[in-house]
């Protein structure tokens, strides 16, 4: 008879040993309670999650979980737990730490019943997961919608009237000037658009990391002579002056072409569409190991504030005179991607009403490709 008890112990032991050796393996938080509602089982994974250090066993689970709602109100689990008999799930509950941050949490309880054909509940089972990430790309992704549906819909709506006139005005034998008033209209709004479509792949294409980089000697000068002449138009349309002031000392850089002239694009089409007087000077001295390109204008300036958002996905200032021109948001935040890609280092200087200068310090690379 001892030796049956003994061997019962040791098979309840191992038992005991397998299952700690199981839940402790899991990824998700887990919490065993008896009938009283009381820890019995957890592994290390719930403690992370509920950022606790010592032992939680024998402690009531309103003393250890204590969740709040999307309102920011605390939940009592025992309650759940009590008006929920065949068990809850949500994905909406978050914690919060000691330190004032938080997590969004998903929680699951099971009722644990007793064998098969026996009635009556042994205890529960509590699935802890951190989906602090999830909730955030869940939450972008819907921001996103929202801001590329509202985006879309103005210059679609305008392309679209715009058209529809023309061909009002063709019927009705209206002067060929109306016509093509109507027309540049349309076509204005194609090509934001057609902007808007390329920020996004660019975008898709950083957050993917399938962006290539090809080194390859640049030639600053002939590089700075194109983008200022292919801005002079737009410049001039709107009465301002566009120069170019290259160090003569300057020479080449290593680095991709094709990123570096989207950087500067992006910073002069934003001092074009943000300067009502005076002009913009893209300028160039050699860096330390490289070349220190600026983009200064006298435009509108930022303000301390937004200087520390522009870079911000989908951020738009709330400055009147920014959002008279249409925007999705996206440019600076696709700006910054390819910065970082070139390893380059950004200098922001601006002051409402003063104009701003942005300075990208672009090193050389390396070897570039044959």
């Amino acid at each position: 008879m001892v030796n049956e008890n003994t061997e019962e112990i040791e098979k309840a032991f191992l038992e005991r040993e397998r299952l700690d050796s199981l839940i402790n393996s899991m990824t998700d938080g887990v919490i065993a309670l008896d009938q009283d509602l009381k820890v019995v089982v957890y592994n290390g994974a719930a403690l992370n999650i509920l950022d606790l250090n010592g032992s939680i066993e024998n402690k009531q689970i309103d003393n250890v979980l204590k969740p709040i709602d999307e309102g920011k109100h605390p939940v009592i689990v025992s309650e759940i737990i009590k008006n929920s008999p065949v068990g809850f799930e949500t994905r909406d509950f978050s914690l919060v730490y000691d330190d004032g941050s938080h997590s969004a949490v998903y929680l699951s309880i099971a009722p644990v019943h007793n064998g098969y054909g026996k009635g009556g509940v042994e205890g529960y089972v509590l699935l802890l997961r951190d989906i602090t990430h999830e909730k955030s790309l869940e939450e972008e992704r819907s921001e996103f919608i929202s801001v590329v549906s509202h985006e879309l819909r103005t210059p679609v709506t305008i392309a679209e009237g715009s058209i529809g006139n023309a061909m009002y005005v063709v019927q009705k034998g209206a002067k060929p000037e109306i016509i093509i008033k109507a027309l540049e209209a349309a076509h204005d709004q194609v090509l934001f658009l057609a902007t808007m479509i390329n920020d996004l792949s660019t975008l898709s294409r950083a957050e993917r990391g399938k962006l290539t980089l090809e080194v390859e000697t640049i030639n600053v000068h002939r590089l700075l002579e194109e983008l200022v002449a292919s801005y002079k138009p737009a410049a001039d349309a709107k009465h301002l002056t566009i120069d170019l002031e290259v160090d003569p000392r300057l020479e080449t850089v290593q680095s991709s072409e094709l990123y570096i002239r989207e950087i500067l694009q992006n910073f002069v089409t934003n001092a074009i569409k943000y300067t009502e007087e005076g002009g913009l000077t893209v300028s160039a001295q050699p860096g330390t190991n490289g070349v220190a390109i600026s983009v200064h204008d006298t435009g509108i300036g930022i303000s301390k504030k937004d200087q520390k958002k522009i870079f911000e996905k989908f951020f738009r200032s709330e400055d009147y005179r920014t959002r008279k021109n249409t925007g999705t948001g996206l440019g600076l935040y696709v700006t910054m991607k390819l910065i970082k890609i070139v390893k380059a280092e950004l200098k922001v200087e601006s002051e409402l009403n003063q104009g701003s200068t942005f300075t990208v310090i672009f090193p050389n690379m390396g070897v570039p490709t044959p």
